[in-house]
C-alpha cells in the first residue's frame, strides 16, 4: 500500500469513526449516565470488535453478501430491530448515581454490537472494497490495524463529551430529556439504512 493510499485510508478511518453513528451516540449517552471509567469496557469492545469485524469481512464474509444479496437484507432487518431496542434502553436509562439499575454495555456486548451496527457494516465493507482491491490478508490486516489505532481515540471523544454534559444533567428531568434525545438521534441514524439513496 502506497503512502498516499495509507493516508487516504487513515482519513477515511478517522472521519467514519468520529462522525455520529450508533456507537458514538451510545457512548455519549453512556458517558453522561455512567462516566468515563465505567464506559471503558464499552469503548474497548467497539475498538476490538470492529477490528475483528474488518478482518473477518475481508477474509470472506464480503463474498457471502456478494453471492447472496438477500443475506444483507436479513442482516439489515435484524440490525434495525436491535437498534430500536437499544434506543428504548437509552431513553429509559436511570442515572447511575441515583441508584438506578442501568449498566453500560460490557466489552462483549459492545464487540457483539458491531455485527448488528449498520454504520459498522458500511464502514467495513467500504474499507475492504476500496482499500484492499486484491483482498490479500496483509492488506486486510493493515486496514484493520489502521482502524484499530484510529477508532479508540475517536470513540473516546464521544464518551468524554457525554461525561462533560453530565454536569449539566444533574436534574432528573434534564437527564431524561437528554436520554430521550440520544434515543431519538439513534433512531434517526437508521435513516440511511432504511432509505438508501
Amino acid at each position: 500500500m502506497t503512502a498516499d493510499i495509507l493516508l487516504a485510508l487513515a482519513l477515511f478511518a478517522f472521519v467514519s469513526s468520529i462522525t455520529p453513528g450508533p456507537n458514538n451516540l451510545m457512548l455519549m449517552a453512556s458517558g453522561a449516565n455512567y462516566g468515563f471509567r465505567r464506559t471503558i469496557p464499552h469503548m474497548l469492545g467497539i475498538g476490538v470488535g470492529f477490528t475483528v469485524m474488518i478482518l473477518l469481512v475481508g477474509a470472506g464474509l464480503i463474498r457471502v453478501f456478494e453471492a447472496w444479496p438477500v443475506s444483507f437484507s436479513v442482516l439489515r432487518a435484524g440490525s434495525v430491530a436491535y437498534l430500536l431496542y437499544l434506543a428504548w434502553k437509552i431513553a429509559t436509562a436511570a442515572p447511575a448515581q441515583g441508584g438506578g439499575s442501568g449498566q453500560p454495555l460490557s466489552f462483549l456486548q459492545a464487540a457483539g454490537f458491531q455485527w448488528v451496527n449498520p454504520k459498522a457494516w458500511a464502514m467495513a465493507l467500504t474499507a475492504i472494497s476500496a482499500y484492499t482491491p486484491d483482498r490479500s490478508m496483509p492488506a486486510i490486516a493493515l486496514v484493520a490495524l489502521v482502524f484499530g489505532v484510529i477508532n479508540l481515540p475517536s470513540v473516546s471523544t464521544w464518551t468524554v463529551l457525554g461525561q462533560q454534559m453530565a454536569r449539566l444533567l444533574t436534574h432528573p428531568r434534564r437527564l431524561a430529556a437528554f436520554n430521550w434525545t440520544m434515543a431519538a438521534l439513534l433512531v434517526a441514524s437508521l435513516y440511511p439504512v432504511l432509505w438508501p439513496e
